[in-house]
């Protein structure tokens, strides 16, 4: 018995990490939308992030006409990219935040702290990208010298490598045993709670990934072509790589 208490505290601090993470994205995101509604400047965000997604849809179109892509092609640009208004996804989870532990299993907490770092992250991107595109019609060109305009190649670096990570941890959550299961008869309970966005969410990360096998196989392109386009638009002796949409 022993030797299995070091495990538990680990587990324990794990979880104890991924809920304060996530209480930290979640205040940080809303700062930003405060801000940025203050700024008059939510319309262009939101314009930013539906020619974003055209963009990722238009990059990714190879992996996103594959049926065992598709589903997580989907998930990475309407749940964590798209222009939805995720206000009621996260007021759940801020309502429920002290009990998560209870009834989430670390390595779904895990996922749930990496997606809202990553929506963190972009959102970041996204309101820089918007103070250089006010009242500019958004296509390749005007995005790329935004892009370009707002130096912020390490924060890019993050938000790519955090792809990554959640593309990880939510393997790890559909090798789980009984996740489906558990999704499935916590839907009714989490509706009574008021917090059916939140379990919708996880929900939509779960089946897209539930399929897909080596996740390698899908996370490794993803990244190397965004980590290509990246390096493209940093390099002004280098043509635009954007797509027209």
């Amino acid at each position: 018995m022993d030797n299995c208490q070091p495990i538990w505290q680990c587990k324990l601090k794990n979880m104890i990490d991924s809920t304060k993470q996530i209480i930290r994205h979640l205040h940080g995101i809303s700062t930003m939308q405060e801000i940025a509604d203050k700024a008059g400047l939510m319309p262009t965000i939101r314009a930013v992030q539906a020619w974003q997604c055209k963009r990722l849809l238009a990059t990714h179109q190879q992996m996103y006409q594959q049926k065992r892509f598709k589903p997580a092609v989907e998930f990475f640009i309407n749940e964590l990219y798209g222009p939805n208004d995720f206000s009621q996804r996260d007021q759940d989870i801020a309502r429920i935040v002290p009990k998560m532990s209870k009834f989430l299993p670390e390595s779904a907490l895990h996922s749930l702290a990496s997606a809202l770092h990553l929506n963190t992250l972009s959102f970041e991107l996204d309101f820089d990208l918007a103070k250089n595109l006010i009242d500019t019609t958004i296509n390749r060109d005007t995005y790329a010298k935004a892009y370009i305009s707002c130096n912020n190649l390490a924060t890019r670096q993050q938000q790519i490598d955090y792809i990554r990570t959640l593309g990880n941890d939510l393997a790890d959550v559909v090798k789980m045993k009984g996740i489906s299961t558990l999704l499935f008869i916590s839907r009714k309970p989490a509706k009574m709670a008021g917090v059916l966005a939140l379990h919708e969410f996880l929900e939509k990360g779960f089946k897209s990934f539930k399929n897909l096998g080596n996740v390698e196989e899908f996370i490794t392109p993803v990244v190397n072509k965004e980590q290509q386009i990246m390096q493209q638009l940093a390099n002004p002796n280098l043509p635009n790589p954007l797509p027209n949409v």
